[in-house]
């Protein structure tokens, strides 16, 4: 606990699975995530964060695919057993699917919790033949606020891009769950560790926005897609809250925390404090999201 009395003490809990694509896994998918999640509720957790795509598998082969594994939130089965699942435990559950919303096609997390349905995130920032089943994600950053405090969603792809957690602490995020499918790219892929480049983009942002991030990653192979593990739980201070998940193995990844201690001031001395440092005044101009004046017009 990062206070002496904790003010919001929660056990969060990762799950690290190999969920396949086919909708004749779709059964053993559901019951793969559920049981482990079961596993995690009898280990004390009451947060859980289940990878991206958790209910279908990853590697789809055509858009048609993509919509036979797609359904609606909330009223799509796999929302709807995540529901139960939570109420029926007493816990706070962010797990991803395939989002069918009209004739669009999005890579979504939900969150949910006892009293039901919270809220979903659609994926902003799509990674490679994602773009050619999805849509860019449209629902913005949303913070939910719950009685265990405030939570941040973000998908896999979104990491690497600063901005996204930035904007959610920025909202007043305690935890980010972020829900992975990071996927083998050429070499070199872990350092001597056995971490990946994703467990330090997660440890960096969760450093330099003074907020808890519980990243769950996959492993396995789909359809000759290779999947890295490494799901971990940083802390505000960016370092993991225990061990780093191997790039093999199914587990559950546990970190006993203060979610309320995100809302004080990361103040290392007299003179220093993340937040307050920053340069609002000048970034605007320079960032190039409207225009950067040195840029051709």
């Amino acid at each position: 606990m990062h206070n002496k009395k904790a003010v919001s003490p929660i056990r969060v809990a990762v799950v690290q699975c190999d969920p396949q694509c086919g909708t004749e896994h779709r059964e053993r998918n559901q019951q793969l995530c559920l049981s482990l999640a079961l596993d995690a509720v009898k280990g004390g957790a009451n947060l859980i964060v289940l990878p991206e795509l958790s209910s279908t598998g990853y590697t789809f082969e055509t858009r048609e695919q993509a919509f036979e594994h797609a359904e609606s939130i909330p009223d799509g089965p796999s929302v709807q057993m995540w529901m139960e699942f939570a109420r029926e435990h007493s816990v706070y559950l962010a797990a991803g699917l395939v989002e069918r919303a009209g004739m669009k096609l999005f890579d979504s997390a939900v969150l949910v919790g006892p009293d039901g349905f919270i809220g979903n995130y659609r994926k902003a920032h799509l990674w490679n033949q994602e773009k050619l089943w999805f849509s860019p994600g449209d629902l913005g950053f949303p913070v939910f606020e719950t009685p265990i405090g405030r939570i941040g969603l973000l998908i896999c792809w979104d990491i690497w891009f600063p901005e996204v957690p930035r904007l959610l602490s920025q909202q007043g995020a305690d935890i980010i769950c972020s829900l992975n499918n990071w996927v083998w790219t050429p070499p070199p892929l872990f350092d001597e560790a056995g971490r990946c480049m994703a467990t330090y983009l997660t440890m960096t942002a969760a450093h330099v926005n003074n907020v808890f991030i519980a990243a769950a990653n996959r492993v396995g192979t789909d359809r000759g897609e290779r999947f890295l593990g490494c799901s971990l739980i940083a802390g505000t201070n960016g370092w993991p809250l225990g061990a780093v998940a191997d790039a093999e193995q199914e587990t559950i990844l546990y970190a006993d925390i203060d979610l309320s201690s995100t809302r004080s001031a990361p103040i290392w001395n007299d003179l220093n404090d993340l937040h307050r440092d920053r340069r609002c005044d000048v970034y605007g101009s320079m960032l190039g999201y409207t225009g950067h004046p040195q840029l051709p017009r």
